[in-house]
């Protein structure tokens, strides 16, 4: 490894360099999470930096060749919809970990609990008390245009009063190395089966590196997922282990693969909405070839309004007829509880560190990117007056869709936002283009910089369970912010390290 000293006039700038066969590594202008700003590992990456730095471009290649056909062995796929067609994909897994030390984790993890905890809060008073719109913290107006916003649930009070049982919060690095929250999401978050795969690959092909650092483990979610599911079950649930099934719209649902794998790993039945029932009682009741069994708590996988055509879209095919009656007479848990979403907003993420001091009387220990909320006049000229440098996002898409990069864009794009903005203001938030951190990954023959984020997953049920890690998401193109696996992103397993005293 060396370093290159680049003096601009005004101060002195970093460019690591590590050798990897006739190429170097060079981490350019970003935070790498890997080396730190005078070119060397970062503490808890120095056995990582100085394993891979070691090895040739052959075996790197070879090792890169061993994930990807364990991949293929295992049965990792994800799906992508591609001009109406459902192509099925192997899980794009780099070769080097992305590591973070068990002290920087630490305060994340408090940060992530805090968070969902006040979020949780926030979403059982909406539909209770509204205290919080009445005191004008947040906007009647925000919450009532929302689409997430159910009244077929207003009155209900979960068990433990948790709507969001299952949280997948996005987690960026910025340039000064600062983590903020990009984004929440409380409604059917994915991801976590790739984070538990990630981890079962990257252990086969580096045994020997593995074991010779202290890594967290995060082999525990599926009996921490089951452990969060029996603890909201109605208390008259069956006996010491309430029936759970997990609940998915079929074999053709990009997360397919997650629903088996989390039912598998949990012992719990997966189901479709045929195979569910309501009776008389309002209770659910699972079809099963010995008669009807009793369901207790359901992981519901499909979006709200799909989940029940009496009580939202008549004709959906995927939901139970009558499940928001068993749920709302107590004879069922569903995780996350219908209307969760309506913090999943966009618009309401800009509000959540006032949430969290409302509810907690604490400052929020992650922040928030800053944002500017289109409804707001005033911050909308900013945001018209400053396309080409933004990263504008609607309220409730996901995946990556529906945004604009504002640097990447085209002007036509920048014209067609335009329009999209001024028509529909409350529907678009708009915040800066952040340099993302980066971590070296195998792009052909040599490493390079691919820029990443980060989505943790946080259970609340009786008490909090929050992954050592999550899954990190890479953008495998050069220079791109997307690293969304439909958009051609990749991942990497996530090293929580403790640092040797």
């Amino acid at each position: 490894m060396t370093r290159d000293y680049l003096n601009d006039g005004s101060k002195t700038c970093y460019r690591i360099r590590m050798k990897i066969g006739a190429h170097t590594y060079s981490s350019g202008e970003f935070y790498d999470e890997m080396f730190d700003l005078t070119g060397e590992p970062r503490p808890h990456a120095r056995q990582l930096a100085e394993y891979f730095s070691d090895m040739s471009v052959q075996e790197l290649q070879d090792r890169q060749r061993a994930v990807d056909k364990t991949i293929v062995d295992m049965g990792i796929s994800f799906t992508i919809y591609s001009e109406g067609d459902n192509i099925d994909r192997a899980w794009p897994l780099d070769l080097i970990p992305r590591a973070m030390s068990g002290t920087e984790w630490d305060r994340i993890e408090a940060g992530l609990v805090q968070r969902v905890r006040a979020l949780n809060m926030f979403i059982d008073d909406l539909y209770n008390d509204r205290k919080i719109l009445k005191d004008r913290v947040v906007p009647a107006e925000i919450i009532d245009s929302s689409r997430n916003y159910l009244e077929a649930c207003m009155g209900m009070r979960p068990r433990h009063g948790v709507w969001a049982n299952i949280c997948g919060t996005d987690l960026v690095r910025d340039g000064d190395g600062t983590v903020y929250v990009l984004e929440d999401n409380l409604r059917v978050p994915s991801g976590v089966s790739y984070m538990l795969e990630n981890r079962n690959v990257i252990k086969r092909v580096f045994p020997s590196l593995f074991s010779n650092l202290n890594v967290r483990p995060v082999s525990e979610y599926p009996t921490q997922l089951s452990a969060m599911l029996r603890s909201i079950a109605p208390p008259d649930a069956s006996g010491e282990r309430p029936e759970i099934v997990v609940l998915t719209p079929g074999i053709y649902n990009s997360a397919y693969f997650e629903h088996s794998y989390l039912a598998r790993t949990m012992g719990a039945e997966l189901v479709e909405g045929g195979d569910l029932v309501v009776g008389n009682d309002d209770c659910v009741y699972l079809r099963s070839i010995d008669g009807l069994v009793k369901v207790d708590t359901i992981y519901r996988r499909i979006d709200d309004v799909f989940m029940d055509p009496e009580a939202f879209r008549p004709d959906s095919m995927l939901g139970v007829p009558g499940l928001m009656r068993a749920w709302r007479a107590g004879n069922v848990a569903i995780a996350n509880a219908p209307g969760s979403g309506v913090a999943d907003d966009k618009v309401v993420y800009s509000y959540v560190p006032e949430i969290i001091r409302y509810y907690l009387a604490e400052d929020a220990i992650i922040p928030n990117v800053p944002t500017w909320r289109c409804s707001d006049p005033k911050h909308l000229d900013h945001v018209l007056a400053n396309l080409a440098d933004l990263v504008v996002k609607p309220a409730n898409e996901s995946g990556g869709y529906g945004m604009l990069v504002g640097p990447h864009a085209p002007r036509e794009e920048h014209e067609k936002f335009r329009e999209l903005l001024k028509n529909d203001p409350r529907n678009y938030i708009a915040q800066p283009t952040l340099a993302l951190s980066t971590a070296p990954t195998l792009a052909g023959d040599r490493l390079e910089p691919r820029h990443l984020d980060l989505r943790p997953f946080i259970l609340q049920g009786q008490g909090f369970a929050v992954t050592a890690g999550g899954l990190t998401r890479v953008a495998m193109r050069k220079g791109s912010l997307v690293v969304n696996s439909s958009q051609g992103g990749g991942s990497k397993d996530t090293w929580i390290i403790e640092e040797s005293s």
